[in-house]
């Protein structure tokens, strides 16, 4: 069996001989009678379960490899904890102040509105007025949210 080769994508063109190469190999095209099934196979399905077979394979020889070839020779220096070069002082589980989880969701909410505007940007021109003014508003009622914000001093450390 001999696919044809069409394009001028040269990564499509050797995933297309390689599952050639793998068809004729595992003489897969004696069980596909239907033509269709069989080109949605192979232009669907087959590319994925390569890449997962693949993805696999790579993890998996990375993760025994690792052990393999490290050197493994625990002692007491090695397994005991560490922070930022001296010995810790304080218990792990002590309270962190409210304004630690403050900013890190301020962070989080305005990474989403950069998360939002980049692909609206590169699309602008091929927006309607109304996606324009979709995200006009967007903007403005973060815009009034950062206002409260400040407002409510809860960017401040006192």
């Amino acid at each position: 069996m001999v696919l044809k080769v069409t394009g001028s994508n040269p990564v499509f063109r050797l995933l297309i001989v390689i599952i050639d190469i793998s068809m004729s190999f595992l003489n897969l095209n004696n069980y596909y009678l239907n033509e269709v099934n069989y080109t949605l196979f192979l232009v669907e399905y087959l590319p994925v379960l390569i890449l997962i077979l693949f993805a696999t394979f790579l993890s998996v020889l990375i993760l025994v490899l690792s052990y393999l070839l490290s050197v493994q020779n625990p002692e007491t220096e090695k397994l005991s904890s560490y922070e930022c070069g001296f010995e810790p002082y304080e218990d792990a589980r002590h309270k962190f102040s409210v304004n630690f989880y403050i900013v890190a969701i301020l962070f989080i909410v305005f990474d989403i509105e950069a998360m939002y505007l980049f692909p609206w940007s590169v699309s602008l021109s091929n927006l309607d007025i109304s996606g324009f003014w979709a995200m006009i508003d967007f903007i403005i009622e973060l815009g009034v949210g950062f206002i409260y914000v400040l407002y409510m001093n809860a960017l401040d450390w006192e």
